[in-house]
């Protein structure tokens, strides 16, 4: 049932709908994500600081919370340890105190007329699966094949934790059917290669997650959501398609077990990864999900790259899904609902598609943040703070940390004046959006620059500071983020005319011949995104690395994109190799373990994608001249936009709590 009432501005997702036992008020809802923000199953601190982050959201207008990502009990011989994407034992449901958290969660949800799911996976192959078969190139663990008691007790399982959840005051449960999980293998023809009651006909190789369903309806009744999240396709050839997929989506529907079917595309590591960054369009695959909603009877949930207000209006206008999941956008800005609803798009601050908020968590071990909102995991504290002593700040450098800092402080009620040298703010990411997977930033420094005119900055283009200019300027505070300029090794010939750095590559301002080269010493993505960058405008590129593979800070959900795209454009990638000279236009490498000497040769350009040296000329005179100086992004040490930024904000919550 829905309620046709229209809205000023959205009329499509501020439309009311029942999903099973469920009412929402819109047709917006939240995928799991926020395993990194808190864990609501782990210490009191980490559950308070997820509800909080989805408490904002819930207060901003998200009509449905499907984000409690749940890992199913194992059954295992004694002594087995489980390997591979959340490997786990006794599982979250089996927890002391499941119950209360979601007790905790749902309530607090409630009060502010959202609903909420709990979705139960088993992903990975820890160990089990229907056949001795590997699900991925890139995966190499052989799984313990399943026999009928390991199902059973499974299917047990799946039935006793629905009612724990049920116990909790959720909404409903949503089985996770893809992304490599457990029920994914059965579903596939490529990698459930079973001859009995379990394999072969789309019946049988339906079978487990059928029984599962069934035992979650014993346990749960009627007046309970059931629903399926799966893939609309599977990035492996030998796999199901979107025309297998709607065949699964409509057996599940004939069981009568389901309330509703949530489809999305890729899987933990391709190309594309369920986490798509920003090569790819918004809502690129929608037109599969409507293809589904078009076979199907039960409502449809589409998730990926919804990143706009707009974008969810198109999909649900055009018939593609009944409800829009959205995640990333959710994480960069928590009143995106709110906004939306208020016809105040413009101010929604815009998700980039980096993948900081799972990359930096996963792969470095390192709090979770998003790149352009660092005030995100940080709900729990409350309102930003109005400080209780005037003070004035100067900012030297317009780049991401300068800008951020100047817009909190100013939020925080400081007197706040940013220099900036050039004719307009943004520093390196200005070039940087230039590269393929990155025209976001524009977006996000436009957004920025908005924010700022709102506040009380004083704003200074083509202010270039000298030390003599900042001491006579007497700010109570002053903070140098003046960034970083390129850095070239030494390395014999590196001086030679014929040698560029990516930075005048995406300025523009080179004349390049076919083939070129790039000398990559950087862990992240710069150097590949300069080679997306000229193999698109129809170069010949070779990238030579002296680590043993790309980008080693970038996680799973990002490289294969980018990977995939250099490929496709026969980018020669050299690993291994470290330059050791220059010599016209041909390099001299070393292999780093061998040190082995070869030599590559046939170039017309040698580009530097080599990081960056830190610019604090001016910082170091005034800092030993007087008190009150910081120093933060890129001038501090060269890193990413998530670096500067969380400086930015842990600066500015410094400086607006404090009273001297």
């Amino acid at each position: 049932m829905t309620h046709n009432s229209q809205h000023p501005h959205y009329p499509h997702i501020f439309r009311s709908l029942s999903v099973g036992a469920m009412t929402l008020r819109n047709r917006t809802m939240t995928p799991p994500h926020a395993s990194a923000i808190g864990n609501i199953y782990g210490s009191d601190e980490e559950a308070l600081r997820n509800i909080a982050y989805f408490e904002q959201r819930a207060k901003s207008g998200i009509a449905w919370i499907g984000a409690l990502s749940t890992l199913v009990k194992n059954h295992l011989i004694p002594g087995f340890d489980p390997t591979g994407v959340g490997a786990t034992t006794t599982g979250y449901f089996r927890l002391p105190g499941f119950v209360e958290r979601i007790q905790q969660f749902s309530d607090t949800m409630h009060r502010h007329d959202t609903r909420v799911t709990v979705q139960m996976v088993n992903q990975g192959g820890m160990p089990h699966g229907p056949s001795p078969v590997m699900s991925a190139p890139v995966i190499n663990l052989m799984p313990h094949v399943m026999d009928k008691n390991d199902i059973a007790a499974f299917v047990q399982e799946y039935g006793e934790s629905a009612r724990l959840a049920a116990d909790g005051r959720a909404d409903g449960v949503e089985i996770h059917l893809n992304h490599d999980d457990l029920h994914q293998w059965f579903l596939s023809p490529a990698t459930n290669l079973r001859t009995d009651r379990y394999g072969g006909s789309l019946e049988n190789r339906c079978r487990f997650t059928r029984e599962v369903l069934q035992s979650i309806r014993d346990a749960v009744g009627s007046a309970f959501t059931l629903g399926v999240r799966m893939n609309l396709r599977e990035e492996n050839p030998a796999g199901y398609q979107l025309h297998g997929a709607i065949d699964i989506a409509q057996y599940l529907e004939s069981t009568g077990l389901i309330d509703y079917v949530h489809g999305v595309v890729g899987n933990p590591w391709g190309n594309p990864s369920y986490i798509q960054p920003d090569y790819f369009s918004p809502a690129q695959w929608a037109d599969l999900a409507g293809e589904l909603r078009a076979a199907l009877g039960l409502p449809v949930v589409y998730t990926g790259k919804v990143n706009s207000p707009a974008v969810a209006e198109s999909v649900l206008a055009h018939g593609q899904a009944d409800v829009i999941g959205i995640a990333r956008a959710l994480i960069a800005d928590g009143d995106f609902v709110g906004k939306a609803d208020q016809g105040h798009a413009l101010d929604i601050r815009p998700c980039v598609g980096c993948n900081e908020c799972i990359s930096r968590r996963y792969v470095e071990g390192l709090p979770f943040g998003c790149a352009v909102n660092p005030a995100t995991s940080h709900e729990v504290l409350g309102p930003w703070p109005i400080a209780k002593q005037r003070r004035n700040l100067l900012i030297v450098g317009g780049g991401p940390a300068g800008l951020e800092l100047a817009a909190l402080a100013a939020e925080g009620g400081l007197e706040v004046e940013l220099w900036e040298a050039a004719e307009q703010t943004g520093g390196q990411l200005r070039w940087a959006a230039r590269a393929p997977g990155n025209h976001r930033y524009s977006d996000y420094l436009a957004w920025q620059e908005r924010r700022l005119a709102k506040l009380p900055v004083d704003l200074r283009l083509s202010r270039t500071a000298s030390a003599a200019s900042v001491l006579a300027h007497g700010a109570d505070v002053v903070a140098f983020a003046t960034g970083a300029h390129a850095r070239r090794p030494e390395i014999p010939g590196i001086t030679q005319p014929q040698v560029a750095d990516i930075r005048e590559v995406l300025e523009g301002n080179l004349t390049l011949g076919n083939r070129v080269v790039i000398i990559a010493q950087d862990d992240h993505l710069s150097p590949l995104l300069v080679a997306d960058f000229l193999a698109e405008r129809g170069h010949q590129v070779t990238l030579v690395y002296a680590t043993n593979a790309p980008a080693q800070l970038v996680g799973r959900y990002s490289i294969g994109a980018v990977l995939g795209r250099l490929d496709a454009r026969d980018v020669q990638l050299h690993t291994m190799q470290e330059v050791v000279a220059i010599d016209g236009l041909q390099l001299q490498t070393r292999q780093v373990y061998s040190r082995k000497i070869r030599t590559l040769a046939g170039f017309d350009n040698i580009v530097l994608a080599c990081g960056s040296v830190p610019d604090t000329v001016v910082h170091d005179a005034v800092k030993t001249a007087r008190d009150g100086v910081h120093l933060l992004g890129d001038a501090y040490a060269p890193r990413r936009v998530v670096f500067a930024t969380r400086q930015a904000y842990a600066l500015a919550r410094e400086l607006v709590t404090t009273t001297v």
